[in-house]
């Protein structure tokens, strides 16, 4: 009975892989964050370090019952499974409310943070790095490039505004919305302030072919608007303050 040779897997270099899975992980997480999403760095963190880990196991972990010609490892097998398990928790944060989707961006920046694990456990670092400077480039540089994109007439957009109560700021701010040429479809009270901290949370649903940039221009000059935020129905929250 002849036991193949492989490599020990618990040693420096898998700690390596575990520790890069850490930080790109956390950085994805940082960002998410920052932004205030559904799921923030702890989610990715896990998320991502998990991934590298059963990449690991899966290289690693059996190396003991290995027997030449009797038992194999297939390591792509446990990264097949866990491409489909991460889907249950990218289900998770995807929600239907008043017809419009939310959070496919948060449930597919989950996805890839666990194939970033999974490629700093494979020993594909430098894949791993390209993929979450790609995810940077895509948060940041795409939100702005779509916005110069023509807009259709009756295409949708939200509007999340952050303004103290009393002030007559969300009158102005709907005035401000009708003048540039949009419609209001709908209006939603997110939070209300609770005495201590009077601050209105809304989201408004418009419509309309206008220069939404210079909308949030002259909505966030409102006084008593404390932010503005924009995003097409579906689509990630961008925050101007």
């Amino acid at each position: 009975m002849n036991f193949a040779v492989e490599p020990i897997g618990e040693s420096w270099p898998q700690l390596a892989e575990l520790g890069l899975a850490l930080i790109l992980s956390a950085l994805i997480g940082l960002e998410r964050e920052y932004r205030q999403k559904s799921a923030g760095l702890r989610t990715y963190t896990v998320v991502g370090v998990a991934a590298a880990l059963m990449m690991l196991v899966s290289k690693y972990g059996f190396t003991d019952v290995l027997l030449t010609g009797r038992i194999v490892l297939d390591p792509s097998r446990v990264a097949a499974q866990v491409v489909t398990g991460i889907g249950f928790i990218g289900g998770g944060v995807i929600f239907m409310r008043r017809d419009v989707v939310r959070g496919l961006t948060t449930a597919a920046i989950v996805w890839l943070t666990a194939a970033v694990g999974m490629a700093c456990g494979a020993g594909l670092p430098v894949l791993a790095i390209a993929v979450t400077a790609a995810h940077f480039v895509v948060v940041f540089v795409f939100p702005s490039l779509a916005r110069r994109l023509p807009r259709a007439r009756f295409r949708s957009t939200q509007l999340r505004l952050l303004y103290e109560l009393g002030r007559g700021s969300l009158r102005d701010a709907l005035s401000i919305c009708t003048h540039r040429g949009f419609s209001v479809s709908d209006l939603s009270v997110q939070h209300t302030g609770d005495g201590a901290n009077d601050v209105v949370n809304v989201l408004v649903t418009i419509q309309g072919s206008g220069d939404l940039e210079q909308l949030e221009a002259l909505m966030v000059k409102v006084p008593g608007m404390l932010s503005v935020a924009t995003a097409d129905a579906g689509e990630p929250i961008e925050r101007y303050e």
